[in-house]
């Protein structure tokens, strides 16, 4: 505040000097008491001009600074709030609309309160100086100059109000491009499978058209506003030129006082029009605000910590009780009713049934990515919604049919499974590579474990992305695995080496696969067959192979003719 006071204050001492030079050689005296007068007059000018040149450099480096520092807090706040949500939330946001509250609209919030504020209150007190020394030298000048700021007044209130809503507008339209951009560009090899470069490139360029429709009206506005702003300036000039040109006649004021009084006005008008685009800017600030404190306000309806932290090892006992539930987009469409089963520890109890029967939900209910409508899920007769979330999701391990690798190192993948991946050993990822028969291949890339998959794993194929998903999943050692639908897109090949890992972690482990290809779980402790949203039936392979119109037994007759 100090700079600012003073930089603002050295500005206003500029007119002053300046008439003040103009009155000291236009004054009759001696040439050479002129020339003394003139050069004293300017080195004390230069040292003033010196002191404001260091102020406003501490003025610009702080704010710019600062800005920068409540750009990257915001940015932090609200990344951390967006990843503390459940899954609901992430199930209707779109990612690129994240993204871009992300980015952009921090960045005009950052500028907003920072290098705006700034700037708004260097033009307050520039135009509170200059006003001031306007009436000090005429106040009849300053009453006419101030005529236009009553309607630049009214005319920026409704402006900043249209610019608020517009800037909302804008910004949610650019949120949609920026998500059509990032799916395209995400799933790029399936747009060039299906040669649908063109509709995608249309698609963009649709919402891009929104955005350029918005951004057309905002700068209708602007044009409006600026020229209706720079015209009033410019009555504002003429008319203290003339009326300034006949007190000079009247001898009410000298020439320097005349052009001392016109640079007053030119700042103070340069102020105003600073204020303006001050408020304008603040309205467009508060309108990107609102969207990313509507972020930062929302609840999870999931809590992401917090609860109970039992002190004994989770065993794995697995109980479903009378489980009913809805997705939310979907409430009117139960997925699973009524459901009972339980999972013995350290049994595999395998999942199959037909497709949006509820296995893959099953799953996701475990891991608490929802809460069912009525019911409860039981770990260890402890029922999850009474744990802390985090210390249940640490003691299970998954291991999906589209496994998401990060673009990083393929050990950086594997210890993210870990509880804290800085901890990870070299050796605990080699074993956790050896057990899910991982390692040969890692072994034979030139650069190991550290080298690249790139996004989401495409430089690695089906079966090696899986098997470097299993060794995640195993390197905390979970006392439950999850496996949902783990084989069923990969090649025999693959799929065998797939198993024979999964055969492998699973000793000793309560196991959940979710099966497609059912010849895959021969093995499994019991099989639990879904159908709409209940288990219709229960028992070993063998059991439901012996039910003569069963509804495994159906699945499976039915692979095996399709498989010739």
């Amino acid at each position: 505040m100090g700079l600012l006071l003073i930089s603002s204050g050295v500005t206003m001492v500029v007119p002053f000097g300046i008439g003040r030079v103009i009155d000291i050689i236009y004054t009759k005296d001696e040439n050479s008491k002129m020339i003394s007068k003139l050069t004293k007059f300017c080195i004390l000018l230069l040292g003033v001009f010196l002191v404001g040149a260091a102020a406003n450099f501490g003025r610009i480096y702080i704010m710019q600074t600062s800005g920068n520092k409540i750009i990257k807090r915001m940015r932090e706040k609200v990344f951390g709030s967006i990843i503390r949500q459940d899954i609901a939330f992430f199930d209707k946001n779109k990612t690129g609309e994240l993204i871009n509250r992300l980015s952009t609209d921090t960045s005009i919030v950052g500028a907003s309160i920072t290098n705006n504020i700034s700037d708004g209150m260097r033009s307050v007190t520039q135009a509170a100086g200059g006003i001031g020394m306007m009436v000090y030298m005429s106040p009849k000048l300053t009453m006419v100059a101030m005529c236009i700021v009553p309607p630049v007044f009214i005319l920026s209130r409704y402006y900043g109000r249209y610019l608020q809503k517009i800037t909302k507008n804008v910004q949610d339209s650019l949120a949609d491009a920026t998500q059509v951009a990032e799916e395209r560009l995400a799933n790029m090899r399936t747009v060039r499978a299906f040669v649908q470069e063109k509709k995608e490139k249309a698609a963009y360029e649709n919402k891009i058209n929104d955005v350029l429709s918005l951004s057309q009206k905002e700068a209708l506005a602007r044009s409006i506003f600026w020229s209706s702003t720079g015209l009033s300036g410019n009555i504002m000039i003429i008319s203290v030129f003339y009326y300034g040109g006949l007190l000079m006649n009247e001898a009410q004021i000298t020439v320097g006082e005349l052009s001392s009084f016109m640079l007053y006005a030119a700042f103070a008008g340069v102020s105003i029009g600073g204020l303006t685009t001050f408020y304008s800017e603040l309205m467009r600030g508060i309108g990107a605000s609102k969207r990313l404190w509507q972020l930062v306000d929302t609840q999870p309806k999931i809590p992401y910590e917090g609860g109970l932290v039992p002190t004994l090892p989770l065993k794995g006992q697995v109980q479903f009780n009378g489980l009913t539930f809805s997705y939310p987009s979907r409430l009117d469409d139960p997925i699973i009713q009524d459901l009972d089963l339980t999972i013995p520890q350290g049994t595999m109890m395998a999942v199959v049934g037909g497709s949006g029967s509820g296995k893959s939900t099953l799953v996701s209910l475990l891991l608490r990515y929802y809460d069912p409508q009525s019911g409860s899920i039981n770990v260890d007769g402890m029922n999850i919604q009474d744990l802390d979330p985090q210390w249940l999701r640490s003691h299970m391990g998954i291991v999906s049919q589209e496994p998401a690798l990060f673009s990083c190192s393929i050990a950086e993948n594997i210890a993210y499974g870990a509880i804290d991946p800085s901890t990870v050993t070299t050796d605990q990822i080699m074993e956790a590579a050896r057990m899910a028969n991982a390692l040969q291949f890692v072994e034979k890339f030139p650069s190991g474990f550290d080298t690249m998959v790139g996004e989401r794993g495409v430089m690695l194929s089906g079966g090696q992305k899986q098997r470097i998903a299993i060794a995640r999943a195993i390197i905390k050692n979970p006392a439950i695995l999850l496996f949902d639908e783990a084989t069923s897109a990969l090649d025999a090949e693959s799929e065998f080496l797939v198993k024979e890992a999964l055969d492998r972690v699973t000793v000793g482990r309560t196991v959940i696969t979710i099966a497609h290809r059912l010849s895959t779980i021969k093995n499994a402790d019991q099989i639990a067959v879904l159908s709409e949203g209940r288990v219709s039936e229960i028992g070993t392979y063998e059991q439901l192979m012996a039910i003569p119109q069963g509804t495994f037994r159906k699945l499976v007759e039915k692979q095996t003719i399709d498989a010739f």
